[in-house]
């Protein structure tokens, strides 16, 4: 018995339909193989959002993390923010990133897991804690010093308690770029004298402000460091 025309219209509709989404399955899952044949999990931002400490809260700065990473090919990661909010509801930045291990754009395991990352061991460094370009940030004794990283954090990667009862230590939980003040680190590992907060990477002292001018004016650059959480799983 033959087809009607409409019949065979309609089943050469559905074949062309379902080429058409086998193409955009394979096209994702070409995506996601892509953005994640680059193994980095762990960057320093190469710049600035743009509005100094003011990210839009722990939300808009984990959002900038995962933008860089997917520009460099490392998409398809939960990326996050490596910093702490005080006050109601306060998050600690070492609780936000994962278990590890993390390695940096040129494949050095920089650590193995969280305790290791908040230890002497971690290799944290000018020379490691590149960029999401795989660039390496200038420090203290460069032309431009912007060695200060925001983390509104203490050594342990945790909320400041005791500095947070005198004052601001997160800008606002990153929501400023005017007054205020927040906690960084070095990423060189270097500072003015030989103590051991000024060699700290997260935790050396606070800012002027929160504007950028007041973040240059004290070594940094308002940049941040950023954590794969952990891998999403192909298509």
């Amino acid at each position: 018995m033959k087809k009607s025309l409409a019949t065979l219209t309609k089943i050469a509709c559905l074949a062309s339909a379902v080429v058409l989404l086998g193409a955009c399955a394979q096209k994702t899952m070409t995506s996601s193989m892509t953005d994640s044949k680059n193994p980095m999990s762990f960057f320093l931002t190469s710049e600035n959002a743009g509005k100094g400490a003011d990210f839009g809260g722990l939300a808009g700065a984990d959002a900038y993390c995962n933008k860089l990473a997917t520009a460099a090919g490392a998409g398809g990661k939960n990326w996050k923010a490596y910093l702490s909010t005080t006050g109601a509801g306060s998050v600690n930045a070492r609780d936000r990133i994962g278990k590890g291990p993390w390695v940096n754009a040129k494949g050095v395991v920089v650590a193995t897991s969280v305790d290791d990352l908040h230890s002497a061991n971690n290799k944290l460094s000018k020379a490691n804690s590149l960029t999401e370009k795989g660039e390496v940030i200038s420090g203290r004794g460069d032309p431009v010093n912007l060695h200060d990283i925001l983390t509104g954090s203490g050594e342990d990667g945790r909320v400041d308690a005791a500095a947070a009862a005198k004052g601001d230590t997160t800008c606002g939980n990153w929501t400023l770029s005017g007054a205020g003040s927040a906690i960084v680190g070095h990423h060189d590992r270097i500072g003015l004298n030989d103590s051991a907060p000024m060699k700290s990477w997260n935790a050396s002292h606070g800012t002027r402000g929160c504007d950028m001018a007041s973040l240059r004016a004290t070594g940094g650059g308002g940049l941040m460091y950023c954590f794969a959480a952990h891998y999403a799983r192909l298509i």
